[in-house]
């Protein structure tokens, strides 16, 4: 038999197949109640604020600058292990993976105070205040863990 009739027996028009339309027992009726939508209670976020939001956001951002600075002075360092690194497993590779876990180290530091703004922030947008000085210091933070991700990206990749 040959593959165009095979293909041909496909397409027949034959009533012996189901219809494809939609049936009886398929068409929605009804009602669907869902009841009474739930009441979302939203606790209150405590934020510790003292001395003023202003002093707060200050000594965030100061916090991640210190430890963006502390990464920064290893970096060179890193760096030269990293492209000095011999094959997986030997010192000189060990040596790189110890420099990129105080990279790491360094630039959590730096995040540690982004989560403390990003709490401050999600409870200033909850309680419908204004949130740009807010956003400001969270996008000076958010800018310099960036840089981090960007650098340990970069060696990371480098190693072997």
């Amino acid at each position: 038999m040959s593959l165009a009739a095979l293909v041909g027996a496909c397409a027949s028009t034959s009533e012996e197949y189901p219809s494809l339309a939609v049936r009886d027992a398929e068409r929605a009726q009804g009602q669907f109640y869902t009841g009474e939508p739930a009441r979302l209670d939203v606790p209150p976020v405590d934020v510790d604020l003292a001395g003023g939001l202003s002093a707060r956001l200050a000594a965030l951002v100061t916090a991640a600058e210190e430890a963006h600075a502390e990464f920064v002075s290893v970096e060179p360092r890193a760096a030269r292990l990293v492209a000095a690194a011999g094959d997986r497993g030997s010192d000189s590779w060990a040596a790189a993976q110890v420099a990129l876990a105080e990279l790491d180290s360094a630039r959590s530091r730096a995040a540690i105070p982004l989560g403390d703004l990003d709490m401050i922030y999600t409870a200033t947008r909850v309680a419908a205040q204004d949130t740009s000085d807010i956003e400001a210091a969270r996008n000076r933070v958010i800018a310099l863990v960036g840089e981090e991700d960007a650098a340990l990206e970069d060696l990371r990749a480098r190693i072997r």
